[in-house]
This record gives structure tokens, sequence and C-alpha cells, in this order.
């Protein structure tokens, strides 16, 4: 299958119009011509991930985090970044990043599936016509009434965390929750405006986390890997059901960091 092909399925899915002005998803490196047979799905391109998309046979890695973010000047091996890149194209290995557009359509929904969440609505706005109203992260009620500790716990358990840090009395009754997978410290406001009890996310920083108790909201940081790493299962069933020509592999699930 073409990646051209693949690419035009894909926009189809998460168009690049609904990715935020500041990102940078779509083709990152190599062919649309290349004929593409094995697909490696990964959150990052990290010097790893190339490694393990040259070893398995890889011709197209996608990720959801794009590996270019900003301008770069120069693709040589003096820096990881152009190493990781000049790897991928000796080895004629494609890589294309699906990242806020697809937080707009497809990750912030299957969070607030996994919650199970009743009457899941879109946190934040970011596109609204007719016909759809679409946006990042969801705010909707847990099934049944819980503690914020037991709330945590059902973090853990849902998205397959070893643990969460959380901000808030643990005993603290949890009705309203909102959702918003990888950072969304900036949308704890907005989350406790909406009436949410408590906002999940990650990357809280000490001061956000106090400023948002303060405003009424408790705060389960399940950290920006813990829950966007759906997106790898998520597209490995989408790509197997729509494109079932392609072999699919998965990077193998590793926390980013440890704590002891």
């Amino acid at each position: 299958m073409r990646l051209s092909e693949i690419m035009k399925q894909l926009e189809e899915f998460c168009p690049a119009s609904f990715a935020q002005d500041w990102d940078n998803v779509g083709l990152q490196a190599g062919r649309a011509d290349k004929e593409v047979k094995k697909v490696l799905i990964a959150l990052d391109c990290t010097s790893e991930i190339v490694d393990e998309a040259v070893r398995c046979g890889a011709d197209l890695v996608l990720t959801h985090h794009p590996l270019l973010f900003n301008g770069i000047q120069h693709v040589t091996d003096q820096d990881f970044v152009g190493r990781r890149i000049v790897r991928l194209l000796q080895n004629d290995i494609s890589l294309y990043s699906m990242h806020t557009n697809f937080d707009v359509m497809g990750m912030a929904g299957e969070a607030a599936e996994k919650l199970r969440l009743l009457h899941p609505d879109v946190l934040e706005v970011t596109y609204e016509d007719s016909i759809s109203r679409e946006g990042l992260g969801r705010i909707g009620e847990l099934p049944e009434h819980m503690t914020l500790e037991e709330t945590a716990q059902l973090v853990k358990e849902v998205f397959r965390i070893p643990g969460v840090r959380c901000y808030g009395d643990p005993q603290q009754a949890i009705v309203t929750v909102a959702v918003m997978p990888g950072s969304g410290k900036d949308e704890l406001d907005l989350a406790a405006e909406k009436g949410a009890d408590v906002m999940i996310t990650g990357d809280v920083s000490h001061h956000a986390g106090l400023d948002a108790l303060e405003k009424g909201i408790a705060v389960i940081d399940a950290g920006h890997y813990g829950v966007e790493k759906l997106f790898i299962p998520y597209m490995k069933d989408y790509l197997e059901r729509e494109m079932p020509e392609l072999s699919v592999v998965c990077a193998k699930e590793k926390e980013p960091f440890f704590e002891v």
C-alpha cells in the first residue's frame, strides 16, 4: 500500500485542520510514494524507536508526538534529532505523526469511554459548525460516585499506570470528571468553571496543583505518557480494521521514568 494512500485515509480520519496552530502534524520524513507493508506505532520517535523500526523492518513509523516541532536548519549526525532523521532516511523508513488532530478526533473520546463517563461533552471546543462540535478533553459524570482516592485508583487501573499524584482531600466526593490526556494544566480553570470536581491530566506543576485546589477543583496527575499511550492500541485497532493489508507492530509499553 502506498504511503500516500495511507496518509489520505489518516487525513480523512484526523484532518490536519483540527490540529492546533503551533502543532506540526503529518509526514515528518520519508517518501509519499513509498510502498508500505509494515507499520510501527509509538508515542514518540526516540532513538530507541528508530532502532526498533530498523530491526523489525518497518516501512513507516506512526507516532503521536511529532519529532519536528520547530524549524530545523541542519539535518546531520551532529545532534540527536538529526541523527534520528538520517537513520530513518538511510533505511528508507518514513515518519508520520498525528498529534493534536488525534487529540480532538480520537484521544479525548477514548479516554472518556475508558472511564465510562456519562453524558461526556467536549471540554475545550476548538471547532464548531452546524453539524459537529469538536475539541480537546472531555467532561462527564462517573457511573457511580467515588472519593478522590477511589477515582485515583480507577485511573491507575483503567490506564494501567503504576502511580498517580493527587492534589486534594482523599475523601472528597467526586461526581463530575474532566479528562485532558497529555498536558492539561492550562485547562484547569476551564474545567473548574464547567463544574468538574477533578481534572485528570498530566504535567501539573506544584503551583498549578495548589492553585487548582484554591479554585475548587482536585487534580489527578496521571503523567503525560500515562493516558496518551492509549494512542498505540487505538491506532493498531484502526489500522487493522481499515487497512488489513498492513502488518502492524506496537512499540513495547515503557514508562519514561521510574520512581524510588
